[in-house]
């Protein structure tokens, strides 16, 4: 399993096929390529990208 590249926490829920939800920040994860994608979620349910906020190794996946 993963951490989440914004709070390191590892108390992940999944909520479909390589998507991930993040309990300890609440934001929306997917896993594509090896790299992890992040989201916000807005209050109209759509998707904001994150991912500029991480770098590329903060992204990889490290199991």
């Amino acid at each position: 399993m993963f951490s989440c590249p914004n709070c390191r926490s590892k108390d992940l829920g999944k909520i479909g096929v390589n998507q991930y939800y993040c309990w300890g920040c609440f934001i929306e994860l997917s896993v594509s390529k090896g790299k992890i994608l992040t989201h916000q979620v807005e209050e109209d349910g759509t998707l904001s990208s994150l991912d500029d906020l991480f770098s590329e190794d903060e992204r990889s996946i490290s199991m």
